[in-house]
Order: structure tokens, then C-alpha cells, then sequence
């Protein structure tokens, strides 16, 4: 073989060895690519290729660098998330967003589980368990954007009432829906007890316009018969007409007078108090009435030592008219019981096991003038709620059956 052929041999060889480096490393090189891509798109940043090897050693440094950023760019994100969330967690408003097709909830802020009474929402379907109406109000595809829909439910401690928005966004190519939501409950009685206060304002002056000078003019012309005008039967039947005009008069003037009390609810004077000495005051002065009907009130706590800062003698009338209702509805055990709930708020709750509140009763209760009871005022739940309004709290009908009747008192 001439020398000039084994040159050729050489540069051949050398050539075939260069062909089959490159194609080697541009194979390891894809592998490494196709793996950091993978391990990317799993969310995985978490890897690094060594840079102290002479061939591929620069080429590594290219792809840890752009794992670098990635990471950089991902830590952003995952920072940005955690301050939007804390920021959603501070607004007065309920926000639930869920997967359309699926039901999961990605995110509640923690609003949204106070007003509706959760510690955890995992699916929409947890709101059926809750209230069926609350649930198809959620899920609703009839409701445009714009529009707002109202809607009452009843949570662990009380009945609430929520004005409810709804949106939808593609996250991933996947439709979530956005549920946002306020509790105007409060908004609502306060509304409610101010009309029927400037309808009872109203309706009492012209009452009292009317009968006042009825009943002054009755019992002068009744000291103005003298024996010698009128012949004894004459005299007595126009006595007797007078009296009971006078006396009607009079009843109607305390009548009213009792719902003037609506109109002038005096502002609580607070003072700190424990729970369980209110409690058996409760007990104390209404224990004359239970032993006649031979009924058994006691006091329990849930938490210990409740402590209240309220208008003591406010608080008391409540309990006491809630205490004398149970009575009324033959009840044979009355239960008092305390509790700071999850939410902070201080807790009383009165239970009893007499005679269930009709559904009609339930819509009305707290309305002024309406009772159930043939000498009832109707002023008691309503001088109640107004009460617990000046309080900035809220008195409600928790439930209500053949066993147990449960009333609380909410202190926030």
C-alpha cells in the first residue's frame, strides 16, 4: 500500500470517526432536550447536567441555565398566587371557582366557607347537603353574567340570606366557573325592622291622636252627670256607655304604648359578663313559672368560661322571652347552652323540645304585631331582633320539629 493511500485511510477513518461523534452526541444531546422538556412540562425543575465534561459540558450549561429560569419564572408565578390568594382572603366577599365539567373546587377564599358554614369545600356537590336551592344556584347556566340572583339558606348556626354573581374563564382549556357571592342577611333585617318602625311610628300617632281626647272627653262628661238630670236608668246606661269608652280607650292607649317600645330601643349600654352567670339569672327568675308546668331548665358551655360585652339587661329580656316561649309551647325541657364558633363569635343558643313552629309562623315571627297566642303583643322576636341589631348581631331560627325547637343569639 503506498503512503498515499494510507493517508486517504486515515482522513477516512477520521472522517467516519467525526460522522459517528457528532451523530452520538447530537442523540445524547436530543435525550437530554426531550428529558428536560418532559420533566418541564410535569412542573419538575428540579435536575441539573453536569458542565465538567469537555464535549458536552457547554451545551449542559445552556440547558441548566434555561432550567434557571424556568425555575425563576415558576417561583414568580407561584409568589404571585400567594399573594392574590391572600389578598381574595381579606375581601368582604364569598368566592368559589369549580371545574364546569367535573364539580372540583380549585379555590375557595375563606369567606366563602364562613358564610356558608364549611371548613373545607372539596366539590360543588357539597352544597346539596347544605341546601338544594343554595346548590342549583351555584350550577345555574341560565343566569347571564350580568345578572345577580338572591337566594336564602340556612348554615350551621342561622339562616342567611346572599346575593350571588357568576362568570366563566378557560384555564388549561378547561372551563371553570366563577362564583362570587355577598351575605346581606344583616342588610335585610335592618332594612326590614326600619320600615315596619316608621310603619308602627306613624300608625301609633295617629292612634294616639285619636284616642286620647276620646278618653279625656269620656271620663269628664261622666263627672258631669249630677243625680238630678237624668232619671236613674237614663243616668246609669249613659255611665255605663262612658265607662266603657273610657276604659276601652285606656286599653287601646296601652296597647299602643307597648309599640312605641319598638320605635325606642334604648342603646345598649355594654358591659363584660360571663355567660353562665346571665344564664342562671334566666333560670332564677323564671323558675316560679317552670315549676308550675313542672318544666327543667339547665345551662351548659361549649368553650369555657364565654364571656359576652353586651347591655346585660338587654341580653337578659331576650333569653327570658325565649325561656317564657318554650314554657308556652309545653315544653318539659329547656337547654341554654354557649360557644365560641369558628368564626369568632360568641354563641348562645336556647333549645327546647315543646310544640314545633308551623311554616307560617316561621315566615312571620319576627314581624311586628304578628303572634300565635290569644294574648300575645307580637312585640317579643321583633324587640328581640332589634336588639340584637344594636348589638351587631343576629337572632334566628336555627330548626324546628316534633323533638327539639332551636333559637340562638350570634355576637360577633
Amino acid at each position: 500500500m503506498s503512503s498515499c493511500e494510507i493517508v486517504i485511510l486515515i482522513v477516512s477513518v477520521a472522517i467516519l470517526s467525526s460522522v459517528l461523534s457528532i451523530l452520538f452526541c447530537s442523540t445524547k444531546m436530543r435525550k437530554k432536550v426531550n428529558y428536560m422538556l418532559d420533566a418541564l412540562e410535569d412542573g419538575e425543575t428540579n435536575f441539573r447536567f453536569s458542565e465538567k465534561k469537555a464535549i458536552s459540558g457547554g451545551f449542559n450549561k445552556t440547558l441548566n441555565r434555561i432550567n434557571s429560569i424556568f425555575r425563576k419564572e415558576r417561583f414568580q408565578i407561584l409568589e404571585q398566587e400567594k399573594f392574590f390568594g391572600t389578598l381574595l382572603d381579606d375581601v368582604n366577599t364569598g368566592i368559589v371557582v369549580y371545574d364546569a365539567s367535573s364539580g372540583i373546587i380549585t379555590y375557595s377564599n375563606q369567606k366563602a366557607l364562613q358564610i356558608l358554614g364549611f371548613a373545607s369545600l372539596l366539590n360543588i356537590r357539597q352544597l346539596r347537603l347544605l341546601d338544594k336551592d343554595l346548590a342549583e344556584a351555584f350550577i345555574c347556566d341560565s343566569i347571564s353574567p350580568s345578572e345577580k340572583s338572591r337566594v336564602s339558606f340556612y348554615n350551621e348556626n342561622s339562616q342567611k340570606t346572599i346575593v350571588m354573581s357568576r362568570s366563566s374563564a378557560k384555564v388549561k382549556e378547561r372551563e371553570v366557573k366563577i362564583v362570587s357571592f355577598n351575605d346581606v342577611t344583616q342588610e335585610m333585617e335592618s332594612n326590614q325592622e326600619e320600615a315596619w318602625s316608621k310603619l308602627i311610628r306613624v300608625l301609633t300617632h295617629e292612634i294616639m291622636n285619636t284616642v286620647t281626647p276620646i278618653s279625656s272627653l269620656s271620663d269628664a262628661l261622666v263627672s258631669y252627670l249630677e243625680p238630678e238630670e237624668l232619671n236613674p236608668d237614663r243616668r246609669k246606661a249613659i255611665r255605663d256607655g262612658l265607662d266603657t269608652i273610657a276604659a276601652s280607650s285606656k286599653s287601646l292607649i296601652k296597647f299602643v304604648e307597648s309599640y312605641r317600645n319598638l320605635t325606642r330601643v334604648a342603646t345598649p349600654v355594654k358591659s363584660v359578663f360571663y355567660v353562665k352567670e346571665l344564664a342562671e339569672e334566666v333560670i332564677s327568675l323564671t323558675n316560679s313559672q317552670m315549676e308550675g308546668k313542672r318544666v327543667l331548665c339547665t345551662y351548659s358551655e361549649k368553650s369555657n368560661d364565654v364571656i359576652l360585652f353586651a347591655d346585660r339587661g338587654q341580653i337578659l329580656q331576650i333569653l327570658i322571652n325565649l325561656v317564657k316561649n318554650a314554657i308556652q309551647a309545653n315544653a318539659s325541657k329547656i337547654e341554654i347552652n354557649s360557644r365560641i364558633d369558628s368564626a369568632d363569635s360568641t354563641v348562645i343558643e336556647v333549645s327546647n323540645n315543646g310544640n314545633a313552629i308551623s311554616q307560617e309562623a316561621q315566615k312571620q315571627m319576627f314581624i311586628p304585631l304578628y303572634t300565635t297566642k290569644t294574648d300575645g303583643s307580637g312585640i317579643g322576636l321583633s324587640l328581640s331582633r332589634q336588639i340584637m341589631r344594636l348589638h351587631n348581631g343576629q337572632i334566628n331560627l336555627v330548626s324546628t320539629g316534633p323533638d327539639k325547637t332551636v333559637f340562638n343569639l350570634i355576637f360577633r
